[in-house]
């Protein structure tokens, strides 16, 4: 196997759910190079691709679909903060929820979808609130994503524009 498929392999064990440009970016490597070597990993099942909200994801494949969708939202510094503040709190209100985040109620909802369909979040229509399906397997892929600096400079450019449009 070539170096290059190895660099590549190792980089995706280590950071599971790392998208296509984010790979390309880590490892200096042309897209098409990328492209080649992990078609060449995914023909002997050495690495698994998702396309998840919008982005194409990579895995190793012990992960399984739950946790390959969960990562994938859960490198979103958005959907990591709003994870972590109801891991912290435990389930609350939509509202406080965007508060606590310092997001606009759009944004929040915008998120949650995305985590319930996932099945990381849940409503509970009882209440009105949301709460995490999954606390412990949760809080381990939480601190597996660890959000990198693309995701949380669009994240926060949608903040800031959530504040200036408040």
């Amino acid at each position: 196997m070539s170096g290059t498929r190895d660099s590549i392999e190792r980089h995706i064990r280590e950071d599971p759910g790392v998208h296509f440009n984010e790979l390309v970016r880590a490892l200096d490597l042309a897209p098409g190079q990328v492209q080649y070597h992990v078609r060449k990993l995914r023909r002997r099942s050495a690495v698994v691709t998702d396309e998840l909200f919008g982005r194409t994801h990579y895995y190793p494949p012990e992960y399984d679909e739950w946790e390959r969708a969960a990562l994938a939202l859960l490198r979103r510094e958005t959907s990591a903060e709003i994870v972590a503040t109801l891991l912290d709190e435990g389930p609350s209100r939509p509202v406080d929820i965007a508060e606590s985040v310092g997001i606009a109620r759009s944004t929040l909802s915008w998120h949650t979808e995305r985590l319930v369909e996932a099945g990381l979040l849940e409503k509970r229509y009882d209440g009105h609130q949301l709460a995490v399906v999954d606390a412990d397997r949760t809080a381990e892929l939480l601190d597996t994503a660890d959000p990198r600096l693309p995701e949380r400079l669009v994240d926060r450019f949608t903040r800031l524009v959530d504040a200036l449009l408040e």
